[in-house]
């Protein structure tokens, strides 16, 4: 069994984390899973949500878009479209596009082309949101 497990989450701009971990819990198309140093290797998408690890008894909360995750026994790579730590996230900002959203939505149906991107939008928003309110 490995002894360290490095997370490394990973955007197209930048790194946005890497350091040593105690577990991660990862927002997975299929429901969230958690890791802990000698899991079994995987490969899983990542959906939008809350992803949140603990390093040194404390939890880090990061909001991150779609993207894929690769699990070894020793490090979890997370590429995602986009990471934002909770203290990093500007709530204002957050909850006007929720607004934006909510009223793009109110006004198109189910089969509107641009339904599901309007409910990504919202479900980002949200995401961001709710993990700004984490300590």
């Amino acid at each position: 069994m490995a002894d360290e497990l490095l997370l490394e989450i990973v955007t197209p701009e930048r790194m946005a984390f890497s350091g040593k971990v105690d577990e991660v819990t990862i927002p997975g198309t299929e429901g969230e899973f958690g890791v802990l140093r000698g899991h079994t290797p995987l490969l899983s998408f990542v959906d939008v949500g809350v992803l949140n690890f603990t390093q040194e008894n404390k939890k880090t909360y990061y909001a991150v878009n779609t993207g894929y995750t690769e699990v070894t026994a020793q490090k979890v790579t997370v590429l995602v479209e986009t990471a934002e730590r909770s203290d990093n996230i500007d709530v204002e900002r957050a909850k006007r596009a929720k607004e934006r959203a909510e009223e793009r939505l109110s006004k198109m149906t189910k089969e509107d082309v641009n339904y599901e991107k309007a409910r990504s939008a919202l479900l980002r928003a949200i995401t961001r949101i709710s993990v700004a309110e984490k300590p």
